[in-house]
């Protein structure tokens, strides 16, 4: 670093101009603070003959005490100036800008600090340093600049500025103190100064040319013209919207920044940690001001929002489809269970048996075990939550109590002001358990559905064998009843029936009969009729249907009834109970090797049904 470098700084961040005032001294010259007088530093070019160069140096009025704050080597007590109130700076190539910038505002705040000694005639150089009164060519030149005019407005909000700590949340409140006071400030002069504060840059870190720059920049960009910018300057403007600084309320602030991400962004200016920085400060902004969950949703991290999807689908996997359920499977499992053999050899029912797996271990917990859900993923953990934590913003005030609900697997809280998170956590997951409940289905449903490439069974997984093979039994069952022929009956054509049924018996009656039917007469049944067949009014069921349950209620073989009438038992079965199934609201006949039963449970129902009496 060059001595031109902090004459420069302070010129362009507090209008102070060099002034040499021996002529006998060229080099030397001090820094006056512009209201009140004093000297805030002595600057020294000298000819050093030995090294045959000019030797830097500066005598700054800071303190004495920054020497234990700043161990540095280029750092040393004053060479003229004397007491407490001053240090020495030695210029070179390993002298840190921020360090004296730091070190120069400092010593700009105590400018009303009185009394000081100077000793012009104390040499700091060894005796071999010779001293010459020719001014140096920049020293001339430096007399030759015209002071520069700056606006008032960045003046006045200069002394906004209230020095003391220099913490995070001092700068903060500094920060928010000044933008809000340049919030509707316009600029046309766009200085060429580069630009490059580090973290966490603020007004107070620009010189007055920088921000001259900035805030002709901002006012491009409140126009919608998004043009390139330093980092500092773009993070800059990002802090004030985080502070509402230009906002009319959160939601104005979100639709600002986004703009920002697209126009600014998206053009490829910034840096590659902006946008990522951007959209957890959106969510922060979002989360604190209580605005609705899919609006924070929109900004989140993409990775947790699906991590958080996956979690809900597997605590409550009856709310989701069986693909839903097997891609929260495979979001933790990872690629093996996608790639399984079972999959790929019947990827429908594959994924529904892994499904049911998941269900059923959820299911097979103790009284004691209610949640089995936390067996592989643990319960809910709460840790502390610092929104805006890597961003300058001024807290106002204690922050309300308040719960808030990001999505079913995470919520944030916020009492007396202090913020946590509560939230299924990676280091709370028994991921032993979890991988090896799949690991134990993967084998078994491949030597179930004769996949090939068989696993070797692990002693460790198999606590989840019971689960698996509640699943394959429910399974063959399923495939058993869906084997079974299925008696349809198609109630509908019944008039049709009924209307066929007497063009045939009048087709079939003698002459004698049909003038007996249209005289009134009853008609008489010939040994050669058929059996009169008995219905209830209040029951559809045929006469031997009826014969069937008042056999089987009195405990009366049925099979001989059966045979005379050429019934088939299973489907006598399947008539009676769909016949009467709207009236009990089950089967009440079983037929196992072709033998009916009657289902014990509910024969006092068949029997009120029936008139009280099984007869």
């Amino acid at each position: 670093m060059e001595l031109s470098e902090l004459v420069s700084y302070a010129r362009d961040k507090y209008q102070i101009e060099e002034q040499h005032k021996w002529a006998e001294f060229p080099g030397f010259s001090v820094l006056v603070h512009p209201q009140t007088g004093h000297w805030v530093a002595l600057l020294m070019r000298q000819w050093d003959s030995d090294l045959g160069e000019v030797v830097e140096r500066c005598d700054l009025k800071c303190g004495e005490q920054t020497l234990s704050e700043f161990p540095l080597p280029y750092l040393s007590r004053p060479i003229r100036m004397k007491g407490q109130k001053w240090i020495s700076i030695a210029f070179s190539r390993d002298t840190d800008r921020d360090v004296v910038f730091r070190l120069f505002d400092r010593a700009f705040t105590s400018g009303d600090q009185r009394g000081f000694t100077m000793v012009l005639e104390h040499p700091f150089q060894p005796a071999r340093t010779v001293h010459v009164d020719t001014p140096l060519p920049f020293a001339a030149q430096t007399l030759q600049l015209a002071p520069e005019v700056f606006p008032e407005r960045i003046r006045q909000m200069r002394h906004l500025y209230e020095y003391g700590s220099n913490s995070l949340q001092a700068r903060a409140a500094n920060f928010y103190r000044q933008a809000q006071f340049m919030a509707d400030y316009e600029d046309d002069a766009d200085y060429p100064d580069p630009v490059n504060v580090g973290y966490f840059p603020t007004y107070h870190d620009l010189t007055t040319r920088q921000l001259r720059r900035y805030f002709t920049w901002r006012t491009s960009v409140r126009k919608g013209i998004f043009r390139p910018a330093p980092v500092t300057l773009a993070y800059i403007y990002i802090y004030e919207l985080l502070n509402l600084v230009g906002a009319q309320s959160p939601e104005d602030a979100l639709d600002k920044l986004k703009a920002f991400e697209q126009g600014f962004l998206d053009s490829g200016y910034g840096d590659l940690q902006m946008r990522a920085s951007l959209r957890r400060w959106m969510t922060e902004l979002a989360i604190v001001h209580a605005l609705p969950a899919e609006t924070a949703q929109q900004y989140a991290d993409p990775a947790l929002l699906e991590r958080d999807r996956a979690l809900m689908t597997l605590h409550t996997p009856n709310d989701y489809t069986v693909d839903e359920v097997f891609s929260a499977l495979c979001f933790f499992d990872g690629k093996r269970l996608a790639q399984s053999p079972v999959i790929r050899k019947a990827p429908e029912k594959g994924r529904h048996l892994f499904t049911a797996v998941w269900k059923q271990a959820l299911q097979s917990g103790t009284e004691l075990e209610a949640d089995r859900f936390s067996t592989y993923f643990g319960d809910p953990s709460c840790s502390p939550w610092h929104p805006f934590a890597n961003a300058v913003y001024c807290w106002h005030g204690t922050p309300e109590n308040q719960i808030y609900l990001l999505d079913a697997c995470r919520r944030f809280v916020c009492q007396g002001g202090v913020w946590q998170t509560v939230s299924y956590e990676g280091f709370t997951f028994n991921r032993s358990a979890f991988h090896g409940l799949l690991r134990q289905a993967d084998l078994m449903l491949r030597r179930y559905l004769k996949t090939g490439n068989y696993l070797r069974e692990n002693q460790e997984d198999l606590w989840a064998k019971p689960c698996v093979e509640a699943v394959i039994r429910a399974d063959q069952a399923a495939e058993a009843e869906a084997a079974r022929p299925k008696l349809v009956l198609d109630l509908s054509a019944l008039d049709q029936i009924r209307q066929d049924a007497l063009i045939t018996r009048d087709s079939l009656l003698t002459d004698e009969e049909r003038d007996a039917e249209e005289a009134g007469e009853p008609l008489q049944i010939t040994e050669e009729s058929p059996p009169e067949t008995e219905e209830t009014p209040d029951l559809p069921l045929d006469g031997i249907q009826l014969q069937v349950l008042r056999l089987l209620l009195s405990g009366k073989p049925v099979e001989p009834l059966l045979r005379e009438h050429r019934l088939m038992p299973t489907m006598t079965a399947d008539s009676i109970n769909e016949a009467l199934f709207d009236a009990i609201g089950d089967n009440i006949l079983d037929c196992d090797n072709d033998t009916l039963s009657l289902v014990e449970d509910y024969r006092e129902d068949l029997v009120s049904l029936l008139g009280g009496s099984p007869e």
